[in-house]
């Protein structure tokens, strides 16, 4: 859950999965931000040409809702590993960010 569970958890169960598949061995800066890329362009694919009516309507049901899950997900699975391989801690570059807008 979003208010139990860590970041760091979530990176550790990302990582364990990547190393199980021996994938960091692809996971280098580049294909790592290029595919988020494509996991957000899925995402955004889910309501490409959907009216405001239509996605709220996808939103409310499961199966639609679990799409947009699994489309979300993928996503933060690769913010994880980016953060990973640039060595970036995305808890402090989401506060640092937070601070320069509020400027």
């Amino acid at each position: 859950m979003d208010n139990t569970t860590t970041i760091e958890e979530l990176k550790k169960s990302v990582l364990e999965f990547r190393d199980r598949r021996n994938w960091k061995q692809f996971h280098d800066i580049k294909n790592l931000s290029m595919g988020l890329s494509v996991e957000a362009a899925e995402l955004q694919e889910l309501f490409l040409w959907k009216t405001p009516a239509e996605i709220d309507a996808m939103v409310s049901a499961a199966g639609e809702r679990k799409k947009i899950a699994e489309e979300l997900a993928d996503v933060f699975v690769f913010l994880l590993y980016l953060g990973e391989a640039a060595g970036i801690d995305l808890s402090t570059a989401l506060r640092e960010k937070l601070l320069v807008n509020e400027r």
